[in-house]
Protein backbone atom coordinates (compact mmCIF):
# COMPACT_ATOMS: atom_id res chain seq x y z
CA UNK A 1 0.00 0.00 0.00
CA UNK A 2 0.82 3.86 -0.68
CA UNK A 3 0.41 6.46 2.01
CA UNK A 4 0.95 9.83 0.01
CA UNK A 5 1.84 13.04 2.06
CA UNK A 6 1.09 16.44 0.28
CA UNK A 7 3.41 18.98 1.64
CA UNK A 8 2.64 21.77 -0.49
CA UNK A 9 0.93 22.70 -3.05
CA UNK A 10 -2.57 21.15 -4.62
CA UNK A 11 -3.52 18.38 -7.38
CA UNK A 12 -6.60 16.96 -8.67
CA UNK A 13 -6.39 12.91 -8.20
CA UNK A 14 -7.46 10.12 -10.62
CA UNK A 15 -8.72 7.32 -9.11
CA UNK A 16 -11.21 4.42 -8.23
CA UNK A 17 -12.11 7.29 -5.78
CA UNK A 18 -13.25 9.26 -8.77
CA UNK A 19 -12.08 12.77 -9.36
CA UNK A 20 -11.44 14.50 -6.09
CA UNK A 21 -9.02 17.56 -4.99
CA UNK A 22 -6.34 17.65 -1.90
CA UNK A 23 -4.24 19.98 -1.43
CA UNK A 24 -1.53 20.80 1.98
CA UNK A 25 -2.25 18.30 4.88
CA UNK A 26 -3.90 15.95 2.99
CA UNK A 27 -3.18 12.00 2.80
CA UNK A 28 -3.70 9.71 -0.08
CA UNK A 29 -3.99 6.17 0.95
CA UNK A 30 -3.75 3.66 -1.87
CA UNK A 31 -4.10 -0.25 -1.10
CA UNK A 32 -2.29 -2.85 -3.40
CA UNK A 33 -2.75 -2.73 -7.31
CA UNK A 34 -5.04 0.70 -7.22
CA UNK A 35 -4.24 2.91 -9.83
CA UNK A 36 -3.95 6.76 -9.05
CA UNK A 37 -3.16 9.48 -11.15
CA UNK A 38 -2.51 13.31 -10.32
CA UNK A 39 -3.15 16.65 -12.04
CA UNK A 40 -1.34 19.56 -10.66
CA UNK A 41 -2.70 22.41 -9.77
CA UNK A 42 0.68 24.95 -9.98
CA UNK A 43 2.89 22.57 -8.33
CA UNK A 44 2.52 20.10 -5.27
CA UNK A 45 5.10 18.17 -3.52
CA UNK A 46 4.74 14.92 -1.99
CA UNK A 47 6.17 12.12 0.30
CA UNK A 48 5.76 8.90 -0.50
CA UNK A 49 5.37 5.45 2.03
CA UNK A 50 5.66 2.33 0.60
CA UNK A 51 4.28 -0.15 2.85
CA UNK A 52 4.76 -4.44 1.85
CA UNK A 53 0.93 -5.90 2.12
CA UNK A 54 2.55 -9.01 4.36
CA UNK A 55 4.08 -6.37 6.81
CA UNK A 56 0.78 -4.74 7.24
CA UNK A 57 -1.13 -7.60 7.69
CA UNK A 58 1.53 -8.63 10.20
CA UNK A 59 0.90 -5.47 11.69
CA UNK A 60 -2.44 -5.72 12.33
CA UNK A 61 -2.21 -9.22 13.64
CA UNK A 62 -0.13 -8.03 16.43
CA UNK A 63 -2.75 -5.22 16.96
CA UNK A 64 -5.50 -7.60 17.35
CA UNK A 65 -3.62 -10.53 18.67
CA UNK A 66 -6.13 -10.97 21.32
CA UNK A 67 -9.03 -11.84 19.10
CA UNK A 68 -7.11 -12.87 15.42
CA UNK A 69 -5.66 -16.29 15.75
CA UNK A 70 -3.26 -16.09 13.51
CA UNK A 71 -2.14 -14.33 9.91
CA UNK A 72 -4.48 -15.34 7.62
CA UNK A 73 -7.33 -15.02 10.09
CA UNK A 74 -5.02 -11.11 10.18
CA UNK A 75 -5.80 -10.88 6.14
CA UNK A 76 -9.71 -11.82 6.34
CA UNK A 77 -9.89 -9.18 8.85
CA UNK A 78 -8.17 -6.58 6.79
CA UNK A 79 -10.37 -7.07 3.90
CA UNK A 80 -13.38 -6.72 5.95
CA UNK A 81 -12.50 -3.67 7.83
CA UNK A 82 -9.99 -1.46 5.45
CA UNK A 83 -11.99 -2.49 2.96
CA UNK A 84 -12.00 0.78 0.58
CA UNK A 85 -9.04 0.65 -2.17
CA UNK A 86 -8.38 4.64 -1.57
CA UNK A 87 -9.52 7.12 0.48
CA UNK A 88 -8.23 10.91 1.35
CA UNK A 89 -7.58 11.44 5.06
CA UNK A 90 -7.54 15.32 6.00
CA UNK A 91 -5.62 16.02 8.82
CA UNK A 92 -5.38 19.40 7.81
CA UNK A 93 -2.08 21.81 7.64
CA UNK A 94 -1.16 22.05 11.41
CA UNK A 95 -2.00 18.16 12.49
CA UNK A 96 0.04 17.06 9.28
CA UNK A 97 3.01 19.70 9.83
CA UNK A 98 3.71 17.47 13.37
CA UNK A 99 4.25 14.67 10.56
CA UNK A 100 7.15 16.20 8.50
CA UNK A 101 10.61 16.49 10.58
CA UNK A 102 9.35 12.16 11.31
CA UNK A 103 8.96 11.63 7.92
CA UNK A 104 12.35 14.33 6.65
CA UNK A 105 14.50 11.44 8.87
CA UNK A 106 12.81 8.93 7.26
CA UNK A 107 13.60 9.87 4.04
CA UNK A 108 17.03 10.16 5.13
CA UNK A 109 17.41 6.76 6.81
CA UNK A 110 16.65 5.73 3.12
CA UNK A 111 18.55 6.81 1.07
CA UNK A 112 20.95 4.18 1.56
CA UNK A 113 19.35 1.15 1.73
CA UNK A 114 18.37 -0.61 4.30
CA UNK A 115 20.82 -0.94 7.01
CA UNK A 116 19.67 -3.47 10.64
CA UNK A 117 21.49 -0.47 12.54
CA UNK A 118 18.61 1.79 12.02
CA UNK A 119 15.64 -0.83 11.47
CA UNK A 120 13.92 0.28 15.07
CA UNK A 121 14.64 3.78 14.52
CA UNK A 122 12.80 3.48 11.37
CA UNK A 123 9.94 1.26 12.89
CA UNK A 124 9.75 3.63 15.76
CA UNK A 125 9.11 6.57 13.38
CA UNK A 126 7.06 4.48 11.00
CA UNK A 127 5.09 3.94 14.71
CA UNK A 128 4.75 7.81 15.00
CA UNK A 129 3.50 8.37 11.90
CA UNK A 130 0.98 5.50 11.44
CA UNK A 131 -0.44 6.79 15.40
CA UNK A 132 -1.57 10.43 14.21
CA UNK A 133 -3.12 9.06 10.78
CA UNK A 134 -4.93 5.95 12.44
CA UNK A 135 -7.77 7.66 13.33
CA UNK A 136 -8.73 8.91 10.05
CA UNK A 137 -8.76 6.04 8.36
CA UNK A 138 -12.35 5.24 7.69
CA UNK A 139 -13.42 1.80 8.51
CA UNK A 140 -16.14 -0.63 6.41
CA UNK A 141 -17.76 -3.12 8.30
CA UNK A 142 -19.23 -4.47 5.16
CA UNK A 143 -18.22 -4.73 1.94
CA UNK A 144 -20.75 -2.62 0.22
CA UNK A 145 -19.97 0.60 -1.50
CA UNK A 146 -18.89 1.06 -5.36
CA UNK A 147 -15.31 1.52 -4.69
CA UNK A 148 -14.26 -1.49 -2.92
CA UNK A 149 -12.83 -4.19 -4.86
CA UNK A 150 -14.17 -6.76 -6.31
CA UNK A 151 -11.82 -8.69 -8.04
CA UNK A 152 -8.50 -8.67 -6.78
CA UNK A 153 -7.06 -10.14 -3.71
CA UNK A 154 -3.62 -10.16 -2.11
CA UNK A 155 -2.10 -13.88 -2.30
CA UNK A 156 -1.65 -15.71 1.41
CA UNK A 157 1.05 -13.88 3.72
CA UNK A 158 4.62 -15.01 3.89
CA UNK A 159 4.32 -16.94 0.41
CA UNK A 160 4.38 -14.74 -2.46
CA UNK A 161 7.91 -13.76 -1.34
CA UNK A 162 9.50 -17.00 -0.92
CA UNK A 163 7.66 -18.70 -3.36
CA UNK A 164 8.79 -18.94 -6.86
CA UNK A 165 6.80 -17.38 -9.88
CA UNK A 166 5.45 -20.00 -11.64
CA UNK A 167 6.36 -19.37 -14.91
CA UNK A 168 2.57 -19.82 -16.25
CA UNK A 169 1.54 -16.74 -14.36
CA UNK A 170 4.51 -14.81 -15.65
CA UNK A 171 4.13 -16.61 -19.62
CA UNK A 172 -0.08 -15.22 -19.24
CA UNK A 173 1.02 -11.98 -17.74
CA UNK A 174 3.38 -11.20 -20.95
CA UNK A 175 1.19 -12.37 -23.73
CA UNK A 176 -1.33 -10.00 -21.87
CA UNK A 177 1.15 -7.24 -21.69
CA UNK A 178 2.36 -7.39 -25.56
CA UNK A 179 -1.14 -8.42 -26.99
CA UNK A 180 -3.93 -6.07 -24.97
CA UNK A 181 -6.10 -5.39 -27.78
CA UNK A 182 -6.61 -9.42 -29.15
CA UNK A 183 -10.15 -10.68 -27.54
CA UNK A 184 -9.04 -12.90 -24.66
CA UNK A 185 -10.66 -14.71 -22.45
CA UNK A 186 -9.95 -16.99 -19.32
CA UNK A 187 -10.36 -20.20 -21.28
CA UNK A 188 -8.05 -19.06 -24.35
CA UNK A 189 -5.14 -17.43 -22.25
CA UNK A 190 -5.21 -20.31 -20.11
CA UNK A 191 -5.30 -22.78 -23.59
CA UNK A 192 -2.11 -20.68 -24.13
CA UNK A 193 0.33 -21.72 -21.38
CA UNK A 194 -1.20 -25.23 -20.53
CA UNK A 195 -3.29 -25.15 -17.51
CA UNK A 196 -6.76 -25.00 -16.80
CA UNK A 197 -8.71 -22.27 -16.10
CA UNK A 198 -9.41 -22.60 -12.56
CA UNK A 199 -5.65 -23.58 -12.31
CA UNK A 200 -4.40 -20.23 -14.36
CA UNK A 201 -7.01 -18.42 -11.91
CA UNK A 202 -5.31 -19.13 -8.64
CA UNK A 203 -1.36 -19.04 -9.86
CA UNK A 204 -1.87 -15.72 -11.59
CA UNK A 205 -3.89 -14.37 -8.68
CA UNK A 206 -1.07 -15.51 -6.01
CA UNK A 207 1.83 -13.97 -8.26
CA UNK A 208 0.24 -10.64 -9.03
CA UNK A 209 -3.02 -10.13 -6.83
CA UNK A 210 -5.30 -10.03 -9.35
CA UNK A 211 -7.12 -12.12 -11.87
CA UNK A 212 -6.24 -11.95 -15.59
CA UNK A 213 -8.87 -10.37 -16.77
CA UNK A 214 -8.68 -7.88 -14.30
CA UNK A 215 -4.77 -7.25 -14.64
CA UNK A 216 -6.09 -7.04 -18.54
CA UNK A 217 -8.51 -4.37 -17.63
CA UNK A 218 -5.89 -2.50 -15.88
CA UNK A 219 -2.79 -2.72 -18.93
CA UNK A 220 -5.81 -1.60 -21.67
CA UNK A 221 -6.74 1.33 -19.05
CA UNK A 222 -3.04 2.30 -19.07
CA UNK A 223 -2.02 1.94 -22.80
CA UNK A 224 -4.92 3.98 -23.19
CA UNK A 225 -4.45 6.76 -20.86
CA UNK A 226 -0.91 6.70 -22.88
CA UNK A 227 -2.79 7.22 -26.06
CA UNK A 228 -5.13 10.37 -24.43
CA UNK A 229 -2.53 12.19 -23.29
CA UNK A 230 -0.03 11.77 -25.97
CA UNK A 231 -1.93 11.83 -29.21
CA UNK A 232 -4.78 13.27 -31.47
CA UNK A 233 -6.39 10.23 -32.12
CA UNK A 234 -10.49 9.49 -31.97
CA UNK A 235 -10.75 8.46 -28.41
CA UNK A 236 -13.25 5.55 -30.25
CA UNK A 237 -10.20 4.71 -32.37
CA UNK A 238 -7.85 4.82 -29.34
CA UNK A 239 -10.56 2.41 -27.63
CA UNK A 240 -10.68 -0.27 -30.27
CA UNK A 241 -6.85 -0.47 -30.41
CA UNK A 242 -6.52 -1.28 -26.85
CA UNK A 243 -8.96 -3.96 -27.83
CA UNK A 244 -12.43 -2.27 -26.64
CA UNK A 245 -15.06 -2.14 -29.11
CA UNK A 246 -17.43 -1.00 -26.75
CA UNK A 247 -16.92 3.44 -26.47
CA UNK A 248 -19.61 2.45 -23.58
CA UNK A 249 -18.21 -0.87 -21.85
CA UNK A 250 -14.75 1.33 -22.42
CA UNK A 251 -15.90 4.59 -20.42
CA UNK A 252 -16.91 2.12 -17.76
CA UNK A 253 -13.63 0.16 -17.38
CA UNK A 254 -11.43 3.05 -17.49
CA UNK A 255 -13.66 4.92 -15.22
CA UNK A 256 -13.31 1.94 -12.78
CA UNK A 257 -9.62 2.41 -13.10
CA UNK A 258 -8.46 5.60 -13.57
CA UNK A 259 -11.47 7.34 -11.72
CA UNK A 260 -12.59 9.97 -14.79
CA UNK A 261 -14.07 9.17 -18.41
CA UNK A 262 -11.82 8.96 -21.39
CA UNK A 263 -13.13 12.26 -22.62
CA UNK A 264 -12.21 13.97 -18.99
CA UNK A 265 -9.02 12.58 -18.65
CA UNK A 266 -7.93 13.76 -22.06
CA UNK A 267 -9.64 17.20 -21.20
CA UNK A 268 -7.17 17.36 -18.19
CA UNK A 269 -4.10 16.20 -19.33
CA UNK A 270 -4.83 19.03 -22.54
CA UNK A 271 -5.44 21.55 -19.57
CA UNK A 272 -1.97 20.47 -18.32
CA UNK A 273 -0.15 21.25 -21.19
CA UNK A 274 -1.63 24.27 -22.01
CA UNK A 275 -1.19 26.01 -18.52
Amino acid sequence: MKLIFVRHGSAVLLSEFGEKPVTTGDIVMLGANTLCGSEPEGSITVTTLYLDSDYVIAQVFWQHAAVLSDRLDAQDFMNERYSEPAQILHLGEDQAGMLMPWLDELVALSIDGPAPERFYRLQALLFAVLDVITPYVATTPVRETSTQRKATHPGLPRRRHFTPLRAEAREAAELLRDAPAQRWTLHGLAAAVHLSSSQLGRVFTDAYGQTPMTYLTTRRAEQLARSLRETDMPIEVAMRQVGWHSRGHAARMFRQCVGVTPARYRELSRQKTVT
